[in-house]
């Protein structure tokens, strides 16, 4: 049983494991049943009813069929929604599954108009922009939130730190100026570890599971955390749309969670060192990073959230063929898309995850992501510099400087 007032380590580990032990296991049972037996034809109506319109399985209820209730996934939930502080947690196959379930909520319940902060991570656009899902979006910037608000409003959506350049928004702002239009913020970068937006004002907090939460490259998911009602809402619509987690995905994120504060402490102290050791490098024009002095300028790191995060930012001075060029050039740092995991990954996001965003929000074409994963920080900064070396011949570290002092790293 957890403590009266348990540290996020304690969570991680412990969160979603009741009742384990009592059935003999030290660690969760694997439950691959699609169907599930039935007590009778009362119960299971009565059961499949409650389940297909987004309740919890009742104590002497049936889970009768793994798109409606699987208990594997139901831990996992309760593991995550523990850490994040929220009363419930909805998980799905996906990140942009758990999207799409808020977005057709929205549009279910008559609201289907979105205001939405950039950047976001490009998918999260595309859907937007597309109104694929029977959305309509105003894009604005922070400031201009209350202005945007109309009747049919559903919710407000942003990310921070951002993807790909890791702007940091004030979540408690966003919120205040939102009033009672429910806010959304895509925490895949923080993690609950560094943040909880649900403590500054957010309604809602999304995840790509795929990312932190699983943090091995090898499993995808997307969650929902947030209020009961909600969590009701986006159960019947993962049960009648199909956006299932899987009982073996739902065991390796589960097991995910139990490391994440390690992996992510670890990966934003490398992140922090390689930030400033890059710092003053004549082929890039920027280090985007928030623990950098001059990036956190409302002062949110160590208010808002615990610290900078594990991605750092490159913009290249001589744009595309130059980042090109350095990303083609790393030989440790894998070029894929994708973050999180233990392993560091590259990415020029405008040619990739950002390729569908509308020219006038794309991320500059100079502008590349790097994943800071678990390998050593001089190894991955001696990777650096070599592709470096690649964009500007014999001027690796051109400027001698020391590593610089970091906030939240």
């Amino acid at each position: 049983m957890l403590p009266s007032s348990p540290h996020i380590e304690t969570i991680a580990v412990h969160a979603g494991m009741e009742g384990v032990a009592a059935g003999g296991s030290h660690v969760p049972v694997i439950d691959l049943s699609t169907t599930n037996p039935l007590a009778g034809v009362g119960i299971g109506g009565d059961s499949y009813e409650n389940l297909a319109t987004g309740g919890e399985l009742m104590p002497g209820q049936s889970a009768v069929y793994q798109r409606l209730w699987q208990p594997g996934v139901a831990r996992f939930e309760d593991s995550l929604s523990a850490l994040e502080g929220a009363e419930g947690t909805v998980a799905f196959s996906t990140g942009m599954a758990a999207l799409s379930a808020v977005l057709m909520a929205a549009v279910a319940a008559g609201t289907p108009h979105i205001v939405a902060l950039r950047p976001l991570y490009g998918g999260t656009d595309h859907v937007l922009a597309t109104g694929l899902l029977g959305t309509r979006v105003t894009w604005v910037e922070p400031g201009g939130v209350a202005a945007a608000i109309q009747p049919d409003t559903g919710l407000v959506i942003l990310e921070s730190p951002a993807n790909p350049t890791l702007e940091i928004t004030d979540i408690r702002a966003i919120a205040d100026a939102a009033g009672d239009v429910p806010v959304l913020v895509d925490n895949t970068f923080a993690t609950p570890v560094l943040q909880r937006p649900i403590e500054s004002g957010a309604t809602l907090v999304l995840h790509s599971a795929t990312k932190y939460l699983g943090g091995h490259g090898d499993v995808m998911g997307g969650t929902i955390s947030g209020p009961a009602e909600w969590m009701v809402r986006l159960r019947q619509v993962r049960a009648l749309t199909g956006g299932l987690l899987h009982p073996f995905a739902a065991y390796l994120l589960h097991r995910g969670l139990r490391t994440l504060p390690v992996r992510v402490r670890a990966q934003q102290e490398t992140a922090g060192t390689v930030a400033g050791r890059l710092v003053g490098h004549r082929a890039l024009a920027r280090v985007l990073y928030p623990g950098l002095p001059g990036q956190d300028p409302q002062g949110l790191i160590g208010r808002q959230s615990a610290g900078a995060g594990s991605l750092v930012a490159l913009d290249f001075a001589g744009g595309y063929d130059a980042a090109a060029r350095f990303v083609e050039g790393c030989a440790l740092i894998t070029h894929a898309v994708s973050l999180g995991g233990v392993d560091s990954l590259v990415q020029h996001p405008a040619s990739l995850t950002h390729r569908p965003v509308e020219a006038s929000a794309k991320p500059g074409a100079g502008i590349v992501r790097i994943s800071i994963g678990l390998e050593h920080a001089d190894d991955l900064i001696a990777d650096i510099l070599q592709a470096l070396d690649r964009v500007v011949p014999d001027a690796a570290d051109a400027s001698g400087a020391p590593a610089l002092a970091l906030r939240g790293a």
